[in-house]
């Protein structure tokens, strides 16, 4: 499974997480070191994880998800 890229966001065809992996993926991300709480940013890939984690073929940069 390839990483998503930002403008997959506009594709239509591109499958959508559900709520439950949304919250799940928010979760882990709000745990690690490189989460930028102030910004809701990774500080690994540069994402804005509220929208990256929508996707459901994103991967966490450093495989946490």
């Amino acid at each position: 499974m390839s990483d998503v890229k930002p403008w997959d966001l506009f594709n239509p065809n591109q499958p959508r997480s559900d709520e439950e992996l949304v919250e799940y993926r928010l979760g882990i991300c709000k745990g690690c070191e490189f989460f930028k709480a102030k910004s809701q940013r990774c500080g690994k890939c540069g994402c804005f994880m509220s929208l990256k984690t929508l996707l459901k073929k994103a991967k966490c940069p450093v495989g946490k998800w």
